[in-house]
């Protein structure tokens, strides 16, 4: 079952196609997380949705947002597909669909299209299966001025 907006964000921790550790932890106070729920690399639709993130990145990063693709496949699949479509964002490795379980995205044989955003504090905002727009994902996100970060340092 899918998670639904207000509702706590379930802990993970993933490697990604860099190599690095990537936790729900990580982003507690500093970032917007947009967490792209997809079938499979280099197949059609999955493609088309990662490239037009790719296409809009700067529009996520403005919005204090960090973009992760998450599927089971490997790390070496990962980096071939990171590579091959210039994506500026990593790809989180979840072979054995522990993340997809905890977002109510694993149906087997595929994962379900899910794209999710967590708001700084760790709690769900948006949630949508399928292939939302980029325009509809932003939407979710408000904007942060002055970064969320420069207002914490800032706090008494």
């Amino acid at each position: 079952m899918l998670l639904s907006p207000g509702q706590r964000a379930p802990e993970f921790s993933l490697i990604s196609s860099t190599g690095d550790t990537v936790r729900l932890g990580d982003f507690t106070g500093k970032n917007y997380l947009v967490l792209i729920f997809y079938p499979g690399d280099e197949t059609p639709g999955c493609t088309q949705q990662l490239c037009a993130v790719r296409d809009d990145y700067a529009k996520f990063e403005a919005k204090n947002a960090k973009v992760f693709g998450v599927n089971p496949g490997s790390g070496d699949s990962h980096r071939k597909f990171v590579k091959r479509h210039g994506f500026q964002f990593p790809l989180l490795i979840d072979e054995d669909r522990t993340a997809a379980k905890l977002f109510g995205c694993d149906s087997r044989p595929a994962i379900k299209r899910t794209v999710y955003v967590i708001d700084p504090q760790g709690t769900v905002v948006y949630v949508k299966q399928g292939m939302p727009s980029d325009e509809e994902i932003l939407q979710a996100i408000p904007a942060m001025t002055p970064p969320l970060l420069n207002r914490q340092a800032e706090a008494p």
